[in-house]
């Protein structure tokens, strides 16, 4: 149980706490192995979420000097450790009583919690080399908890990044490496987890087609601790802001701001929002007359969920409606345009459209073919750069190498008859079998 502060032990001594009063006067070691008491009662729970590991850091940091300058820095960096551990040790013991202890130590010792957490000077033990200065980035964007990758144990394994892009007519790369086109006219919701809200609206390209694609995009980062504000991000064609709806560049004034800002590659083109506090990269481009969207974004947040979500349909982790879903293969024959029966679109042909995408795609996968649908079904050039951007992002995001170019199975590369070798292939099964039953049956007959 996490000692009551104000009780009395069965022999009369005061809890571990108490013994750090006013009046005790504590040594600066006698703190720290009281600290280490503490964390030691409960060795099962520090194994598990790496809890122990900072408070012999503390305590190797306290042993040396008895100052209370010294002791105020070893303390704040102590507080910057056990708040690393947030995430795995969360509903621990062992993690809650370090918390209520770190508090009670820095109001007994009049120490602040903002400040330096290393001594300028400090050597390393047995060597005159200095240590290296603090992180300048850790110090002005906050806590570790506003650090998704430092919030984890050092030497475990990486989270598992996913990603989502949204472009063209638009196609949209799901979190599962689906690929899918879709017709999604109006407003869809794209994300939406703990943490952030992300929604698209599409038009339709041309009057009467059943392609769109996206002129307006919202983003909603949502409160988060110590670390930002609830800020929204909203762009339209011909206006891609370098700042949130408010007009600010970070995430508030709150000590962890820094960890969500907006960076401008190309002004009015590309922006970037880097949320570093959930692990996630975004980025929003205008080409042409509309908009694109990629995230790179942590398994773990895409999966998170609010109290009482409806589980509502969220195209980048849940795909397209099939009622929505265009088949990219029927560009060839002119029903693009519509999907069933709708107006062609003039100015591509088949040839000429693999032609002009084959010089910006020069591997024949989705990528490609997406960009060969959307010349013949809108006849506008620039969605050959909306999927080139589009690969760029998947390179620049994706964690895995061998999965930036998707193939659809059933329409292999440079195949004008949709699945030709898929056919052959049963056939060829099919003879196999055959051959095989004849062996069988001269054998035992």
């Amino acid at each position: 149980m996490q000692p009551q502060r104000g009780s009395s032990s069965a022999d009369g001594a005061g809890p571990a706490w108490m013994v750090m009063g006013k009046g005790a006067g504590p040594s600066v070691a006698a703190a720290a192995r009281i600290l280490a008491a503490l964390i030691y009662l409960f060795p099962a729970v520090s194994l598990q979420c790496k809890i122990l590991k900072c408070n012999s850091e503390f305590w190797s940091s306290t042993s040396a000097s008895g100052s209370e300058m010294d002791f105020c820095i070893a303390l704040r960096a102590y507080n910057t450790c056990v708040r690393r551990t947030a995430r795995t040790c969360r509903g621990d013991l062992a993690y809650h009583s370090a918390q209520h202890g770190i508090e009670d130590l820095m109001g007994q010792h009049n120490c602040s919690k903002d400040g330096p957490t290393s001594q300028p000077s400090q050597t390393r033990r047995g060597s005159q080399d200095p240590l290296p200065p603090p992180d300048s980035q850790e110090r002005s964007d906050g806590p570790e908890i506003c650090h998704y990758e430092r919030s984890f144990p050092r030497h475990s394994a990486p989270p598992n990044y996913t990603h989502c892009g949204f472009f063209g007519d638009p196609h949209l790369r799901t979190f599962s490496d689906d690929f899918q086109t879709c017709k999604v006219e109006g407003a869809w919701p794209l994300i939406h987890n703990k943490y952030l809200s992300v929604q698209v609206t599409n038009v339709p390209v041309l009057p009467g087609s059943a392609t769109t694609a996206t002129n307006k995009i919202t983003i909603i980062f949502k409160n988060f601790q110590e670390c930002v504000d609830q800020k929204m991000y909203h762009a339209e064609t011909d206006e891609l802001p370098a700042a949130f709806a408010d007009g600010s560049k970070n995430g508030g004034d709150r000590h962890g701001a820094n960890t969500l800002r907006i960076v401008e590659k190309q002004p009015g083109q590309h922006v970037e929002i880097h949320a570093r506090y959930i692990g996630t990269t975004i980025v929003v481009r205008q080409v042409g007359r509309y908009l694109t969207f990629a995230i790179r974004m942590p398994e773990e947040v895409v999966n998170s969920q609010e109290e009482k979500d409806d589980h509502g349909l969220y195209l980048c982790r849940d795909g397209c409606p099939l009622s929505q879903r265009i088949d990219l293969s029927s560009a060839k024959d002119g029903r693009g345009s519509a999907g069933e029966g709708g107006p062609p679109s003039r100015g591509f042909t088949y040839q000429s459209a693999m032609a002009a995408c084959k010089v910006r795609l020069p591997v024949e996968d989705l990528y490609f073919h997406s960009c060969v649908f959307d010349l013949i079904t809108s006849g506008d050039v620039s969605f050959t750069m909306a999927a080139y951007y589009a690969l760029e992002d998947v390179k620049m995001l994706h964690s895995d190498k061998s999965k930036y170019h998707i193939f659809e199975r059933s329409w292999p590369v440079s195949s004008s008859v949709p699945g030709k070798p898929l056919a052959r292939a049963l056939c060829f099964v099919n003879f196999l079998a055959v051959v095989l039953w004849i062996q069988y049956c001269s054998l035992h007959l």
